[in-house]
């Protein structure tokens, strides 16, 4: 077993177990997960055996020769959700067949991806509150309450961002912002900034929806990778749960 060729395996298992980690975390299915990584594996000439859980990576990676191979398990960060980089790197395993990128330009091209800049804070914040008065809209509201629906989506983002920050519990987080919300719109209903509360209540916290959690679980079940398509969508019911509990709190303090 040559020790330079064990190197140059274990380079490569590195390199996708960075893929793997950085999809699972940022909003891919599993199925997306496994055909990226064979992707970049074969392109470079090497087989490869991964499992994927919701929270770890084990993967197998086996060199040309068929005799020298390395196993390795990876925890997989806090998922959340970067479309932008899920996209970026499946573009990037296509580009390893067509132009046979090498390992060092693999991971050059990683590190171009995880540093691209995010969208500023506010523009974030202010693009979020306008859909949440657009649905508002959709629905039925009138000015009135789609400034309400603005203010209330702007204000349950921020705080929401603001808990995740300080570090607290992800779904705690989730009860925070739907109560900071569902708090504001319930508010100007009984200080007389609107007629009916039902449009604004009802969109204020459309922007917490688990939209990608569910996705993935139907996704993943349907490609058979049943524990993760259950596990995913636990996580989402668990997220409505908070939603409706921040929900059903403010409703008991502005009395709606």
């Amino acid at each position: 077993m040559s020790g330079e060729h064990i190197k140059k395996i274990k380079e490569i298992e590195e390199m996708l177990l960075d893929v793997g980690t950085l999809l699972m975390s940022n909003g891919a299915s599993t199925g997306r997960v496994r055909t990226t990584v064979n992707r970049i594996a074969e392109a470079l000439g090497y087989e490869v055996e991964l499992l994927i859980t919701s929270r770890s990576l084990m993967l197998t990676v086996t060199g040309e020769n068929g005799s020298d191979y390395t196993s390795s398990v990876r925890r997989t960060p806090p998922h959340g959700v970067n479309f932008t980089l899920v996209s970026g790197i499946s573009r990037m395993s296509w580009r390893v067949i067509e132009e046979k990128l090498t390992v060092a330009e693999i991971n050059q091209d990683i590190v171009r991806l995880t540093s691209l800049p995010h969208y500023p804070r506010l523009v974030v914040l202010s693009l979020v509150a306008l859909a949440g008065a657009s649905f508002c809209r959709l629905v039925g509201g009138d000015l009135t309450e789609m400034a309400v629906a603005f203010l209330a989506t702007f204000f349950g983002l921020f705080i929401r961002q603001q808990a995740i920050k300080k570090r607290f519990n992800p779904y705690l987080a989730i009860v925070f912002a739907s109560f900071s919300a569902t708090i504001i719109s319930g508010l100007s209903v009984r200080l007389g900034f609107g007629d009916t509360s039902e449009h604004a209540l009802a969109t204020s916290v459309l922007f917490l929806i688990p939209g990608v959690p569910f996705i993935n679980s139907l996704t993943d079940l349907l490609d058979g990778n049943t524990l993760n398509g259950i596990v995913r969508g636990v996580n989402g019911l668990i997220i409505a749960f908070a939603i409706a509990l921040g929900l059903m709190l403010a409703m008991k303090i502005c009395g709606l």
